[in-house]
Formats: structure tokens, sequence, C-alpha cells
């Protein structure tokens, strides 16, 4: 157990009286001093962890999921922190606030979210900006870092593609991957993207856009089996590079969330319906591109089961706010082990 993770288990009582989206700010205020405890503890993942996910090389199975870091200002941090990849945005080709607050809600006994945050970002500019500084600083990471790419509010459905061609433009050169995420519960038609018609129309457009830059699709938990299935089938056409499945859930299961009926859960509640349909999208794909599987991932065994049922790597977010920064570095240990 690292020092990171101790400090955090004081502290996380303190953080946990805050408003989440404050507690949300303060840590981000220091994750330099958090990028220089985790360098000294030496929590990058074992090189025989090391997998091929598509043309990309993770340093380890456990990657970053998209929305904790919408602007891409720590990716240095999550380096040091142990992450095989790293995932910022998601952004979009418009800077936007978001929905009103309070629009983040925890679900502490259950170790789940509660998110409504509507893609509040600075913009795919100012995310190019960061990434720029970053290359030309010398500090680019020596992992894979991706873009999660969304639909602006302000754009309608039938505009969309253009919207998410600006984002990736402006973002060319910058990013190893592109995420083209359709499945987001709280842009309000996002989903819709996700039909099979309206889902060709935008790949068609942007995998080509983006060249040589690989492309995955992120797909949501609340499609039934056969649309999911022809998702996949669409983004194989289109030469999307692989497929990230699952964003968070309408729906609550158990008794979870009831008291916010609008907002996408993550966390613990929603491992049983991830598994159900990575296992949908991994019987569509059926081998010819890679799953990265996502949803209620918190321990090794949980990681050790999505790349037993075929997924090529994993990734996480919300069991590290209840978990603490040292939780990848402990299921990239066991997982060594």
């Amino acid at each position: 157990m690292n020092v990171l993770h101790l400090l955090y288990r004081a502290i996380r009582p303190l953080l946990f009286r805050l408003d989440p989206e404050e507690a949300h700010e303060l840590v981000f205020g220091v994750l330099p001093l958090a990028r220089v405890m985790a360098t000294l503890a030496r929590l990058r993942p074992h090189p025989s962890l090391a997998c091929k996910v598509g043309p990309l090389t993770f340093a380890g199975p456990v990657g970053l999921a998209a929305g904790l870091d919408k602007n891409g200002v720590g990716i240095r941090t999550w380096e040091a922190l142990g992450f095989g990849a790293i995932e910022v945005g998601t952004v979009t080709g418009l800077a936007q606030k978001g929905n009103p607050r309070p629009r983040l809600f925890r679900l502490k006994e259950q170790h789940a979210l509660i998110n409504r945050m509507g893609f509040n970002n600075d913009g795919a500019v100012a995310l190019a900006a960061n990434l720029r500084r970053l290359r030309e600083g010398g500090h680019w990471p020596s992992v894979p870092v991706g873009a999660n790419l969304g639909k602006s509010k302000l754009v309608e459905n039938s505009e969309a593609v253009g919207d998410y061609i600006n984002s990736l433009r402006a973002l060319r050169d910058r990013a190893d991957y592109f995420v083209v995420n359709v499945s987001s519960p709280n842009t309000t038609g996002l989903r819709e993207l996700q039909e099979k018609e309206p889902l060709q129309r935008l790949l068609a457009a942007v995998v080509p856009e983006a060249g040589r830059t690989p492309v995955f699709l992120k797909l949501a938990p609340d499609l039934e089996d056969g649309p999911l299935a022809e998702a996949v089938n669409v983004a194989i056409d289109a030469g999307c590079a692989g497929i990230i499945a699952t964003n968070t859930t309408l729906s609550r299961p158990g008794e979870t969330g009831r008291a916010e009926q609008y907002g996408g859960l993550s966390g613990a509640p929603l491992a049983p319906l991830a598994r159900q349909k990575i296992r949908v999208v991994l019987d569509a794909s059926s081998g010819r591109v890679p799953v990265i599987g996502v949803g209620g991932i918190r321990t090794a065994n949980d990681v050790r089961e999505l790349l037993a049922m075929g997924c090529a790597a994993t990734q996480l977010y919300t069991s590290l706010i209840y978990e603490g920064p040292g939780l990848v570095a402990q299921i990239h240990r066991e997982l060594a082990r």
C-alpha cells in the first residue's frame, strides 16, 4: 500500500463532506504534488503487463476513462499514477459550461456516481493547446493519450458531423487516438447518433479525416442487444480501430439513485449490465477489432474477468474516487503477480 493510498484514506472523509464537484476541483489543484509523490513511489506498471490494443500499446490493461480530465490538464499525473493509457475529454467543438449545478452526485454506500454534467469543457481548441504544450515541452507521456469527442449542445444532430470534424481537425496530430462518443445520456439527442444511418454518416466522415490516427467508438449500455451489435458492425465497416463499451446508464439497478432521476450512473452497480453488454459487443466484433471494457471496475479480479471474456484492455474512473489514487498501481501489481 503506497503513501498516496494512505493519504487519500485520511482525507477522503473531508473531501466527501464537500459537494462532489467542489471536491473534484480541489483535488485538481494538488495534482502536481500528487505527481511528484507518485513518481517517487514508482507506480508505473511492470513491463510484462504491456498489451496491444489495435495499433496502440497500453503500458498496462487499466486505462483512465474519459470524464475525469476533460481539458487534459492532469495527463502527467495520470501517467505517474500508473495508468496504462489516458483518455481525456469529453471535448466538444464549442466550449460550453454544461448543465446547471448540482450535476454530480455520490451514492456512497453503492460506490457509485450519478452525473449529468453535459460535456462541460473548454473546447477542442483549448485541449489542443494543452496537448501541444506537453509535446513541445518534452513532457508527452510514454503511454497513449486519447481524445474523447462529443457533440456541442448548441449543434443540432443534423449538423453533428461538422461539429465532430471541427474537433478532430483542432486535435489532429495532438492525440494518439480518438474516441467518437455518441453514448453520453446528458446531451439531448446525442444517443440518437448511435442509430445505424446517423452513425454511418458520422463515422464515414470522421474515420478518413483522422488519417493514421486510430478512431474508437464508445457505446451505451442502454442499447438493446440488436442495435448494439448493429452499431459494432457499422463501426467496423467504417474502419474504426476498436470499440469502448460501455458508457454510463440511465437505468437505476436495484435501489440506486432513485432520488436522482436524470443523469448517467457509473460505478459498482453498473458492473452486471456492463458485463452483459460487453459480451454482446465481443460477440458482434468476433475478434475483428479490440474491445475496451468499462463499467464498475474496482479490483484486479474485475480486470481479469474482462480480459478473460476477450477484452483487450479496460478503463476505470468512478472507483478512483472511492478507492483513491493508488488503486490502479495496486491492480497492476496484483495482475503482475
